[in-house]
């Protein structure tokens, strides 16, 4: 992935959703109360809900929506059992994509997700036919000009168990470990406590050049798929020209 920025493809990745902020909202909200019954509603002692909470602040997401979502997740035997799915398939182009979902009901998750396949031309895999063109890594982004000293913000970084720190687009992208990612970023709260994004994320090993005539329906899949209420992310690893 040389020359090529992880954070501006996950960045068109998560524009539909930014732009339906409400819907964003929810999503996360979703992923608090899961994380609250899960692990509990402290933060400290539940790494998935500091990093959905981390997810929310970079999202501008009100304070009171997520402390209703922890109280939610708290409550016992409220709302309905959301199990963990994800879902592969091929998009436009040939483009791999990675769906990930929370849903009380897999029969109806599935039966939509495949639909936004079909719509847009594309196809949905079996587990594991795309899964092994990424990698699974933790993923933190800062604006270049918050960081008043990259070399001690690098030194600090790998002691703390990054792998990789690169400048691209005016940020710094830091990646490790997925169980590194909280710890990691605690260590670098002395330099930026609110980064622009914190979260487990698919990193694509090679990426896919898209035609053209197929940047669009591309993206009218990956805006499907954002659309689908229990659909939490969706990856891919399209390397889509700019415009």
């Amino acid at each position: 992935m040389a020359g090529h920025s992880k954070w501006k493809n996950i960045q068109h990745r998560k524009g539909a959703q930014d732009s339906k902020r409400g819907k964003l909202f929810s999503k996360i909200a979703l992923e608090i109360t899961v994380a609250t019954r899960i692990g509990g509603g402290n933060p400290e002692d539940n790494p998935r809900l500091r990093t959905a909470l981390t997810k929310a602040r970079a999202a501008n997401m009100p304070k009171d929506n997520c402390q209703k979502a922890i109280k939610k997740g708290i409550g016992e035997g409220a709302g309905a059992n959301y199990v963990e799915k994800t879902y592969e398939g091929y998009g436009p182009g040939g483009v791999a994509l990675i769906v990930e979902c929370l849903t009380d009901n897999l029969n109806r998750t599935v039966g939509e997700v495949r639909s936004m396949f079909t719509k847009a031309g594309g196809n949905l895999g079996t587990d594991g036919s795309v899964s092994w063109m990424f990698a699974r890594k933790g993923m933190l982004v800062y604006k270049a000009d918050k960081i008043a000293d990259y070399e001690s913000f690098f030194e600090k970084a790998i002691d703390n168990g990054a792998e990789d720190v690169k400048e691209s687009d005016g940020h710094y992208e830091v990646l490790c470990e997925p169980n590194d990612l909280m710890a990691l970023k605690g260590a670098l709260d002395e330099f930026c406590p609110d980064p622009n994004f914190c979260e487990i994320t698919f990193i694509p090993q090679n990426l896919a050049a898209v035609e053209d005539v197929k940047v669009a329906p591309l993206e009218k899949l990956i805006g499907l798929l954002d659309d689908l209420d229990d659909v939490q992310n969706v990856f891919h690893n399209a390397d889509i020209p700019e415009r």
